[in-house]
């Protein structure tokens, strides 16, 4: 069970709460740059004040919620200090253009980075859970599919 399913599944019986995406949805966030998180997720009301043209094309808004599954396999010419650092840029953009909740998922070192507003990085060392918190409440990501400790 892969992250985005865990986000679809926890988004398709509450469509009044949010929206989740898949890594093939860009977002073109406040600082002009467009991103993919690989799952995220919308509240709705923020969705539905976008015109019909502004869904269609590249959102302009940030995501509410993001998540980011650190690569488990390098090219060759990709350090792993790379493939992270590149990704820690990524998650400190998405906070620094309004994302209200961010996980930085590292299957390789088996843990997990919270970036929120205006708070430190929080990192869990062997997290068996992350929780959607205050920004979407009620969702709970099972960590052992998406780090393969099923």
């Amino acid at each position: 069970m892969d992250l985005f399913y865990q986000f679809q599944a926890c988004s398709h019986p509450n469509p009044n709460l949010g929206i989740a995406f898949d890594s093939s949805t860009c977002f073109r966030v406040p600082n002009g740059a467009t991103r993919s998180p690989d799952p995220s997720w919308i509240k709705c009301e923020r969705w539905e004040a976008l015109s019909p043209e502004q869904k269609r094309k590249f959102p302009p808004l940030c995501p509410d919620f993001v998540g980011e599954l650190r690569e488990a396999k390098l090219s060759r010419r990709e350090s792993p200090t790379d493939s992270i650092r590149e990704t820690r840029e990524k998650m400190q953009e998405y906070r620094e253009n309004g994302v209200c909740l961010g996980w930085l998922i590292d299957p390789q070192t088996r843990s997990g980075k919270i970036y929120r507003i205006d708070r430190e990085i929080e990192i869990l060392e062997s997290p068996v859970t992350l929780s959607g918190e205050n920004v979407w409440s009620g969702f709970v990501l099972e960590l052992g599919p998406v780090i393969g400790n099923n």
